[in-house]
C-alpha cells in the first residue's frame, strides 16, 4: 500500500515559444528512444529467465520512465498557452521579463520569468509559479519587493526590466 500524497497544485499554462518547441522536440525524441528500448526489451526477454536478467529488468524500468514522460507531455502540451508577444506595458514585470533585483547589501541578480515546464536555475530562469516570480508580477522599476523564502523574508528592489524576443 502506497503513501497518500495530495495532488500537486496545477501549474500555470504559460510557456515561451522556444520552451514549447523544446517540449515538442523532447516528445518526438522520446518516441524514437521508446522504439529502441522496446527492441532491447524484446532481445533481453529472449535470453531466458527474466527474474535474474539484469538487462531485461533495467530496460523495463527505462521503458516505464519513457512512457511516464510521454504520458505527461501528451496531457500537458495541449493545455499550454504559448506567449509570443511582449506585454503592452514594458515598464511592468510580466511573463517573459528579465528582471534585475538588488538586495539590501547591494548585490544584483537577474532572473527571467518563464513557464513552469521550462525553468532552469543554471540560466537564471525562474518559474512563474515560484514565490519570487509571484512577488514580482505587476511591479515596476524601483518598486520594493518582499519575498518569503524558507530562510526568512528577503527584500529586493527592481532595478531593471527588459523583454527579449525568443
Amino acid at each position: 500500500m502506497g503513501r497518500y500524497r495530495p495532488p500537486a497544485s496545477p501549474k500555470s499554462p504559460y510557456i515561451t515559444a522556444a520552451g514549447f518547441a523544446a517540449l515538442q522536440a523532447e516528445s518526438k525524441a522520446l518516441w524514437t528512444r521508446r522504439a529502441e528500448v522496446t527492441k532491447a526489451v524484446t532481445a533481453a526477454a529472449a535470453e531466458g529467465d527474466r527474474s535474474e536478467n539484469a538487462e531485461y529488468i533495467y530496460r523495463k524500468k527505462e521503458l516505464r520512465e519513457i512512457d511516464r514522460r510521454i504520458r505527461y507531455l501528451q496531457v500537458r502540451l495541449p493545455k499550454l498557452h504559448v506567449v509570443r508577444e511582449n506585454p503592452d506595458d514594458l515598464d511592468q514585470v510580466r511573463f517573459g521579463a528579465w528582471v534585475t533585483l538588488e538586495d539590501e547589501a547591494g548585490n544584483e541578480v537577474t532572473h527571467r520569468i518563464v513557464g513552469a515546464d521550462e525553468f532552469d536555475p543554471a540560466q537564471r530562469w525562474i518559474s512563474i509559479d515560484s514565490p519570487v516570480a509571484r512577488a514580482l508580477l505587476g511591479r515596476g522599476l524601483d518598486d520594493e519587493v518582499a519575498v518569503t523564502t524558507p530562510n526568512g523574508s528577503q527584500r529586493y528592489w527592481v532595478v531593471a526590466i527588459r523583454y527579449d524576443t525568443d
